[in-house]
């Protein structure tokens, strides 16, 4: 839009909205929904149709050190349970119409050479980030390149993205550590259902691999030095959305440690974000707070999977169906107020 147009479109946009059979306001953050989809597509008439939600799965080094419930074989396992179509991720997926794209970004045990997986990995899991950098600087650039070309990939208006990996909220709770300043023990949460004792271990090994390290890093530094190979294809699938102008549908924590890296990266993509909802990982809810991001849900899910972003696609849908389908008060013969 040129500047002109644009200066047109602000307020036949809240004419829209502020004219439909309704008080002014009251469908709340719906029309705020609405309005965001209509900037990022530069049209009075959005279209909302159809979401993909693409899993991003990889193994992390750092689960040798213990941060985790889980062994790291679970990542594998998992990744087959998505393909067989058994997870919460793919029956969220099948109640929401959304297509749904499993992504092996980097799991241990070789290419899966199933149909139901794409296999783009960068290496098998990343390096141990308490002793080294997690990734290589051309590791992090190609997984930051693949996920641009997934994120442009198909024809739909929305992309939700999740993820799985084994030891991956402790490589958000340092990545947004690393560029928040936010205190690293107020980050770093039970993740897959660790007990105190395997908490108190997560903090102190978080702990020693933070000092690594700055107190404070560049996106794509931080990337290299404490992400994962899935929160990298993810943060470039992000951007490659954006720039393609679809919605981004941000999960819980793993996934907005992904989309702060990508608005570090390129602060255009913020505009085409929308917050799932908010994760009981105790680290997302300041990690929203940081990205001034207001979640549609709450509720009290920390799975990951994309699970909050497919439950969060009817709401788009509705938003976009309101804009484009509620009659005005002209149009219902409905007397607006005085």
């Amino acid at each position: 839009m040129t500047q002109d147009t644009m200066t047109a479109f602000e307020p036949a946009l809240a004419h829209k909205i502020d004219t439909k059979t309704k008080p002014r306001g009251a469908l709340g953050r719906i029309e705020v929904l609405a309005a965001q989809v209509a900037r990022l597509q530069r049209r009075l008439d959005p279209v909302m149709e159809r979401c993909a939600l693409t899993l991003f799965a990889a193994d992390h080094g750092i689960a040798a050190a213990g941060v985790s419930a889980y062994p790291p074989e679970v990542t594998r396992q998992m990744v087959l349970n998505f393909a067989g179509g058994g997870a919460a991720a793919n029956v969220f997926a099948r109640a929401g119409g959304i297509d749904l794209r499993v992504v092996n970004a980097g799991v241990l045990g070789g290419p899966f050479g199933m149909p139901q997986v794409q296999d783009h990995a960068v290496a098998e899991g990343t390096a141990n980030f308490a002793e080294g950098p997690a990734m290589t600087r051309p590791q992090r650039d190609q997984a930051l390149a693949i996920g641009r070309g997934l994120g442009a990939d198909g024809r739909y208006e929305a992309m939700a993205f999740g993820e799985m990996g084994i030891g991956n909220t402790s490589s958000a709770a340092l990545l947004v550590h690393k560029l928040t300043g936010i205190a690293l023990d107020r980050l770093v949460g039970r993740g897959t259902g660790l007990a105190d004792a395997g908490l108190d271990q997560k903090r102190t090994v978080l702990g020693h691999a933070a000092q690594r390290t700055a107190a404070r890093l560049e996106a794509d530094t931080a990337l290299a030095e404490y992400g994962g190979f899935e929160i990298a294809m993810m943060a470039g699938a992000m951007l490659g959305a954006a720039a393609a102008g679809r919605m981004v549908l941000v999960d819980g924590y793993i996934a907005s440690a992904a989309a702060l890296v990508a608005s570090r990266l390129e602060p255009s993509a913020r505009a085409a974000m929308v917050f799932a909802h908010r994760s009981a990982e105790p680290g997302h809810a300041l990690l929203l707070r940081s990205l001034e991001a207001e979640p549609l849900l709450a509720l009290d899910m920390r799975l990951g999977e994309g699970t909050g972003a497919a439950l969060a696609w009817p709401l788009l849908r509705a938003a976009v169906m309101m804009l484009n389908d509620m009659a005005s008060f002209e149009q219902a013969g409905v007397s607006g107020p005085a």
